[in-house]
């Protein structure tokens, strides 16, 4: 069963998989530390200084009453939260996420329809056509 196993996880696929799965999560978390750090503060800024992360709707007040600076005070007074600017911020990186994929599935299949586009290497004769042909060529020594 252990041999079974290891001959799973070594095959191609499974490597592969597991490599994609952990560069995947490894890029998720930069982009979307490149949303919160770099994108959404200067495009915060423009909108007159707000911080998307610290956008929401009080839904319903907590034990201290409102209105609340933060999205963290809201949260910690106990209030029920809409916090929206969270979700933006999560949809410009799913988008920019979403491109970087598109322009690499865009490289492959360009990579694909050239290697397609190359002809064919011209098959090996048999030896049935190899012994014809050696018996021609000494034939046509004689």
């Amino acid at each position: 069963m252990i041999k079974e196993f290891k001959d799973f996880v070594m095959r191609g696929n499974v490597l592969d998989m597991a490599i994609g799965i952990v560069i995947g999560a490894a890029f998720g978390a930069v982009v979307k530390s490149f949303v919160s750090n770099v994108l959404m503060p200067p495009i915060g800024l423009l909108l007159g200084g707000t911080d998307f992360s610290n956008l929401f709707v009080v839904l319903k007040a907590g034990s201290a009453p409102g209105p609340y600076a933060t999205l963290d005070a809201a949260k910690e007074a106990g209030a029920v939260v809409w916090p929206w600017g969270v979700f933006v911020n999560e949809v410009v990186g799913f988008l920019i996420i979403a491109f970087a994929i598109f322009l690499v599935v865009k490289a492959v299949n360009r990579m694909k329809k050239k290697e397609e586009e190359a002809p064919p290497a011209p098959p090996e004769p048999s030896t049935e056509e190899r012994l014809l042909t050696e018996i021609r060529d000494l034939l046509a020594q004689k």
